[in-house]
């Protein structure tokens, strides 16, 4: 048997990291999926914003960090003590690639010696608004494939409703004036902005992301209340569009030449129903008019069958072996 690759993730204590969090798809991707992997021998250090890397000469062959700045959650470190002293490759996960334009980039990629950055988005999504140089690779995760086993059968779910999830603009005029002047790439209507004109239709039941008790590992258990849901992001897929098929619902996906869902693989009419600005009432009042079809049931069936396969959080750590690989 080949000699497993040692590697070390270095986190600071943060709500991100816990069961606690309203997304618990990192704690789970870190803490769960990377210790189910046969090829690696994970050592997880806790500590505050410094940790001396000098002490890990010889015992680890590359440095996992959750990410390279702090945007709200502390779970990153601000200092790397000694990384000039050793040669021990980090890798870095990246979170929404837009908050980069409030940070210097590449301070922090000089100041922690980053060797490559790893995350669900597409490789020209990053570029938007990380240097070029910087080596990237698109990893898909976020699936804990044990919530999904227990799905509610199709046909037992809310049929004449569509379920809306998530975070949603603000539509009031002096909102809007302060969001477009204050928040710049930020402002949620640059993100959600079908999602948000969803909301106005009679048939879309909608659920923030907080204020609802289906939140965190708990989320697939609301998924599988309705037969049918939406995933809908302007600029780029988010996790919704893993989660949502996955649950085995119908999922009404926005899909654009600008936000790179078609890089995900489903299929319009075979595993999703892409939706747009343009078409999506149209596409709701086709599916509400004939719920019983059975071919609902089969996209849905079918979306859930591509979800499991390509976005679980195993098949992310694979992904990310191969890269660590390419270090060690």
């Amino acid at each position: 048997m080949d000699k497993k690759i040692k590697v070390t993730f270095l986190y600071r204590d943060c709500e991100a990291l816990t069961q606690k969090s309203f997304y618990t798809y990192f704690y789970n991707f870190y803490f769960n999926a990377l210790k189910r992997n046969s090829e690696i021998d994970v050592n997880y250090i806790l500590t505050n914003e410094k940790y001396d890397v000098t002490k890990l000469k010889g015992k680890t062959d590359v440095i996992l960090l959750y990410d390279t700045f702090n945007t709200g959650q502390l779970c990153v470190l601000n200092e790397l003590e000694g990384i000039n002293k050793t040669n021990i490759p980090i890798i870095s996960k990246v979170g929404d690639p837009w908050a980069a334009k409030n940070f210097d980039v590449k301070k922090y990629h000089e100041k922690l010696k980053v060797d490559a950055y790893f995350g669900p988005w597409d490789n020209e999504f990053f570029k938007k608004y990380f240097p070029s140089n910087f080596k990237f690779k698109t990893i898909f995760f976020g699936i804990e494939p044990s919530f999904y086993e227990k799905i509610t059968p199709f046909n037992d779910r809310i049929k004449k409703r569509i379920l809306n999830s998530g975070a949603v603009a603000r539509t009031n005029f002096t909102n809007r004036i302060y969001q477009k002047l204050m928040r710049g790439d930020s402002d949620p209507m640059k993100h959600y902005k079908l999602r948000t004109m969803c909301n106005k239709l009679p048939y879309v039941d909608y659920t923030s992301t907080l204020e609802h008790e289906f939140i965190g590992d708990k989320y697939p258990l609301k998924l599988n209340k309705y037969a049918a849901s939406i995933a809908a992001t302007t600029d780029t897929y988010t996790i919704k569009y893993f989660e949502i098929p996955a649950a085995s619902c119908l999922t009404f996906m926005e899909v654009t030449e600008n936000n790179f869902g078609k890089s995900l693989g489903f299929k319009d009419g075979e595993s999703a129903i892409f939706i747009n600005k343009n078409n999506y009432q149209e596409k709701f009042e086709e599916y509400l008019n004939d719920t019983e079809n059975p071919k609902w049931e089969e996209i849905a069936q079918a979306g859930r069958e591509h979800a499991l396969t390509n976005f679980t959080n195993d098949k992310g750590v694979e992904s990310l072996v191969e890269l660590i690989k390419e270090f060690v």
